[in-house]
């Protein structure tokens, strides 16, 4: 049976996943007219969709997702879609609900005192028998056996309450796995429960459980589940499945209209409160409170930066082909691992068809003592625009040496000392290339390269760390049992090329 989800919204949610059984959504449109009627407010289209996530019915009548995700930037109307849920359960299902919180009893009873406003109204007033407002153990029960409880999690935080039909875990970002299991077994005795989680961007080191059901959303076949998502953030699962985090772009104002539908629905101090709170806030919590980016899971987003059967997908058969008569700019880069093991130079130029970049690592030598001769027979071969180096990296101690290769003290090759700002981004630099990103939107990715086994275990083991305080990530050189500095080499030797203008057109080069 099809039925027709409201997917007609803006934003559009970054993840979505529809529960895979539904067949009805009446009951969910019950239940906004129920609650807008004595809410006296209207939820958006983007809140509209959640509730259907969240109450879509099965033929036989039951809950389609055995489990919701709500993950969205705070004061942008999460309390409103589950409090729609909330008040259908009690006033129609009599359910029995516990809605848990984080530690902050003040949220539990601002919580409780919405809905008792709700409740409030006349014609529902009579329908409530009695209310506990205690600290931490705030209650309300209806005539009909409906009773929601408000409690803020702890390791027993649910213990002592018995046949559960809906578990709302609120402020899922600091949800452990030791809350749940303290919590979600009171659900097994209720024939159609249901557990929905909502929350914020997730944190370092907090937030394990709420990764696992974002995830979850991810999964290819993720079961009776439904998830919504208005994240910045364009993640997904590589094929042994690790999350994919690309970096996002902080001052990309779209990116916050996107996180964000209370913008769009004309809620709030819109796109001027936003502005605002990036200098109060800085841009790295920014990026986490009002975009929703959230901190790498616990397994790090290590060895799945990239999908490397796309990868794969860029490498060009054969070796290169030098064209006579066309000549195309070309950069070098010298990168050294951490380990001062290797040093390696990569080699960037433009193909044929005027877009793609092609990557190369030139040389690779043990240690540093060949560096500058391999340096200078390819500054002799390619006369390269420009040679890159991060003066801050291993391969800075270099740069004395290449000071003195005859092209660069000509200025025939301008010798570029790269700043953590500039690598940041170089790094965004290639994974737009990767990814295809555009400044007229997504395309088709504009790297290429020739399938170096040097170059392809960098890229599969590759994870990004933050430098600076703008926002910016670079590739971390220290990954354990990796040399990372044939990527850094060739991305530093694509910002040269794409950055760096010759005054003169190159001898030759140019990639087929």
């Amino acid at each position: 049976m099809s039925i027709s989800w409201s997917l007609d919204v803006d934003p559009a949610p970054a993840m979505l996943v529809l529960p895979p059984a539904a067949a009805s959504l009446d009951e969910a449109h019950a239940a906004i007219e129920l609650w807008e009627h004595y809410s006296r407010k209207r939820l958006d289209p983007t809140q509209r969709l959640t509730v259907e996530v969240m109450m879509a019915e099965t033929a036989d009548g039951q809950w389609a997702a055995a489990t919701t995700g709500r993950e969205m930037p705070r004061q942008n109307g999460k309390g409103d879609e589950i409090e729609v849920v909330e008040l259908w359960g009690l006033v129609h299902r009599a359910e029995a609900i516990l809605h848990t919180v984080h530690d902050a009893v003040l949220l539990a009873s601002q919580t409780q005192q919405r809905m008792l406003a709700v409740l409030e109204r006349p014609d529902l007033r009579q329908r409530v028998k009695r209310k506990w407002q205690g600290t931490g153990q705030q209650m309300i029960e209806m005539r009909n056996g409906g009773v929601i409880w408000y409690r803020t999690r702890t390791g027993g935080g649910g213990r002592g309450v018995d046949d559960i039909a809906r578990l709302v875990v609120d402020e899922a970002q600091h949800a452990t796995e030791e809350h749940l299991a303290a919590v979600a077994p009171t659900l097994l005795a209720n024939s159609n429960p249901q557990l929905n989680a909502m929350g914020t961007a997730g944190l370092e080191g907090r937030s394990d459980w709420w990764w696992s059901v974002r995830k979850r959303a991810l999964a290819a076949e993720p079961g009776s589940f439904g998830y919504i998502g208005h994240t910045a953030e364009r993640i997904s699962l590589n094929d042994r499945g690790r999350v994919v985090q690309p970096v996002v772009d902080v001052q990309d104002r779209s990116l916050w209209r996107a996180a964000n539908p209370a913008v769009t629905a004309g809620r709030g101090g819109g796109m001027e409160f936003l502005d605002e709170q990036l200098f109060r806030l800085g841009p790295a919590s920014f990026a986490r409170e009002h975009m929703g980016v959230w901190d790498p899971p616990a397994d790090g987003p290590g060895g799945g930066l990239f999908d490397l059967d796309a990868w794969a997908d860029l490498a060009i058969s054969g070796d290169v082909v030098e064209l006579e008569g066309r000549p195309s700019p070309v950069a070098l880069a010298v990168a050294t691992s951490q380990d001062r093991e290797w040093t390696h130079v990569g080699l960037v130029g433009m193909r044929s068809d005027g877009v793609t970049r092609h990557l190369v690592v030139a040389r690779s030598m043990r240690g540093t003592e060949g560096a500058k001769a391999a340096v200078e027979d390819l500054i002799e071969k390619w006369s390269p625009v420009g040679l890159a180096v991060n003066p801050a990296s291993p391969a800075g101690s270099l740069i004395p040496e290449l000071r003195t290769i005859p092209k660069v003290r000509s200025k025939r090759c301008q010798l570029w000392e790269v700043s953590p700002r500039q690598e940041a981004q170089a790094v965004g630099m290639f994974l737009d290339g990767f990814a295809g990103r555009t400044d007229e939107g997504d395309g088709e990715p504009s790297l290429s390269h020739q399938g170096q086994t040097v170059l392809g275990i960098a890229v599969e083991n590759a994870e990004l760390k933050a430098v600076g305080t703008a926002g910016g990530q670079t590739f971390d050189p220290r990954v354990e049992g990796v040399d990372v500095a044939p990527l850094q080499s060739v991305t530093l030797a694509l910002f040269a090329l794409m950055t760096l203008k010759s005054k003169r057109a190159p001898v030759r080069a140019s990639f087929q």
